[in-house]
């Protein structure tokens, strides 16, 4: 009976990828958006992703070196992501004080306190971010001038506008004819208002097909969060379009594109299975479009991640994957 074979728990997935390869792949998939965030805020986006970065490995090596006593693994790459991401969930005007604090919330709370990386219930770049909208909200929501847009195109995002102009009045008709909003191929390439990562969709776009093709993440998570948005908002738009917008707007503006391949898809924080991940998918997309079109807060999708990681658990226990020699 000594010699009982001891088998670990569930998924017995063998692989030769390891952490700081992952962490390496992510770094290099988020390199179009690094460039195009720097082409269009300049020394802003720069100045934002440092700090970040800087702010989120110190403070994982000091709390983990000089509180938890536990050897620092600062070395696997995870708190860069985490600070690049937070830095792309943030407005570049954003003041260098907030950004640390925010990263300490994002790797002191939101990550170390629940035992570091793989045991975080909740993606620690958005509980970073949700943080400073909360508390801060003014300075979460004041959007420096994009140096390379007209100036119609500056002082608050596409979503923005379209929240405060529907609250004044107007009609979609309107708002879609307003100067202030840009076309659509300007929203696409990100030639407007916004956060770091949330102002170009190619970008965003290129680097998600990257970690798909490094099998990094799997279809499943994106195509959900993208396609539920879509049928959602083309039902409500089909039914009153004086009312509702188109579904190609709400994907190619907000941080919809940088949820979706890069925040949703966290392997700590999403799903397992296949129809798991879906299922994942598409709540995230609805709890999204029914914050913009029904709540206060003209973007929706950081709330909606970490509501649905709450979700994960459950899901993982009700939709499991079918036992080895199962039926």
């Amino acid at each position: 009976m000594s010699h009982l074979l001891t088998v670990s728990p569930s998924p017995h997935t063998k692989s030769d990828e390891i952490i700081p390869k992952i962490m390496r792949s992510v770094i290099v998939a988020l390199i179009p958006v690094m460039v195009l965030s720097a082409i269009f805020f300049g020394l802003h986006s720069l100045r934002i992703m440092l700090a970040a970065v800087l702010a989120c490995v110190f403070f994982e090596y000091s709390i983990q070196k000089f509180i938890l006593k536990v050897p620092p693994t600062v070395r696997d790459g995870s708190a860069v992501i985490t600070g690049l991401l937070l830095a792309f969930n943030l407005p570049a005007g954003l003041p260098v004080g907030l950004i640390v604090l925010g990263s300490l919330v994002a790797i002191g709370i939101a990550k170390l306190s629940f035992g570091g990386l793989g045991q975080n219930p909740f993606n620690p770049a958005l509980v970073g971010r949700v943080f400073l909208l909360i508390s801060f909200p003014v300075q979460m929501t004041t959007w420096t001038a994009n140096i390379t847009a007209a100036d119609s195109f500056t002082g608050a995002t596409p979503l923005g506008l379209l929240k405060e102009g529907i609250k004044s009045g107007k009609s979609l008709a309107t708002l879609a004819g307003d100067a202030q909003i840009p076309g659509y191929l300007d929203m696409f390439w990100g030639n407007m208002s916004g956060s770091l990562g949330e102002i170009s969709a190619v970008a965003i776009i290129l680097g998600g097909v990257y970690l798909l093709w490094k099998k990094i993440i799997t279809w499943h998570i994106p195509a959900a969060v993208l396609g539920s948005i879509f049928i959602f908002e083309g039902i409500l738009w089909l039914i009153a379009p004086d009312r509702f917008m188109d579904p190609v707007f709400h994907l190619i503006t907000g941080g919809v594109m940088l949820g979706a391949f890069f925040m949703a898809t966290d392997l700590t924080t999403s799903p397992m299975t296949p129809l798991g991940k879906i299922i994942f998918g598409v709540g995230i997309g609805v709890i999204t479009m029914c914050i913009r079109n029904f709540g206060a807060y003209p973007e929706g999708i950081s709330f909606a991640i970490l509501i649905m990681n709450g979700f994960t658990p459950l899901i993982n226990a009700k939709i499991k994957p079918k036992r080895f020699g199962g039926k």
